[in-house]
């Protein structure tokens, strides 16, 4: 739920971040990932922990709660 969202930020950051440059970002903040996992994120693959979205929005600066997807959180609600 939180992929697009963080694709997104990081395409609109200023200046844009790779995903390589995220990646070595969020292992400067901590948490070592590499680009390959930063994709699966981002296409939605691979879920991300409450540590990981924090880590995610700290880096891109923006609240942990801007990178959840609210709309694709209530589809699959919506959906059960």
């Amino acid at each position: 739920m939180v992929g697009n969202k963080v694709r997104e930020v990081r395409r609109n950051y200023k200046p844009a971040l790779s995903q390589k440059e995220l990646a070595a970002r969020l292992e400067t903040n901590g948490w070592k990932i590499s680009r390959g996992t930063l994709s699966k994120i981002e296409a939605g693959i691979r879920q991300v922990t409450d540590f990981e979205l924090i880590a995610l929005a700290e880096v891109l600066k923006v609240s942990p709660e801007s990178l959840l997807d609210v709309n694709a959180y209530n589809k699959y609600f919506k959906d059960k």
